[in-house]
């Protein structure tokens, strides 16, 4: 399975952006969506999740804001974020689990087998 971020790039206080995150070779219908965010010299922190039923959670910090969602013809998910703030500043990584849904309780890396190479978003205040 490969994934590829795209979507990136800078923008000003208060903007949106929507990542978009294609994958590619997956042939198990049963998975988990997951965008996780890591800031400089910071872990990194689960945003969101969608698995193959369309449930969704979202991280603490996030809610609100963000929004996940599916293409499932085009094998994308998607990651809206609104009211920008220099606080998001980070390289945000789409990652999956496949095979199996998502684990319950916070959005942990740990669980996630499969990552894309990020893409960054920079916040101007």
């Amino acid at each position: 399975v490969r994934l590829v971020e795209s979507g990136g790039g800078e923008v000003q206080a208060g903007g949106s952006l929507k990542l978009s995150c294609d994958t590619s070779g997956r042939t198990d219908r049963h998975y988990c969506m997951a965008w996780f965010r890591q800031a400089p010299r910071q872990g990194r922190e689960g945003v969101a999740i969608i698995d193959s039923y369309g449930a969704i959670r979202y991280g603490e910090s996030v809610k609100g804001r963000f929004t996940i969602s599916r293409d499932n013809a085009k094998d994308t998910t998607y990651l809206q974020i609104d009211s920008l703030s220099p606080e998001d500043t980070a390289t945000y990584y789409c990652a999956a689990r496949i095979g199996t849904g998502c684990a319950p309780g916070v959005i942990n890396s740990f669980h996630f087998y499969t990552w894309g190479q990020g893409t960054q978003v920079t916040v101007s205040a």
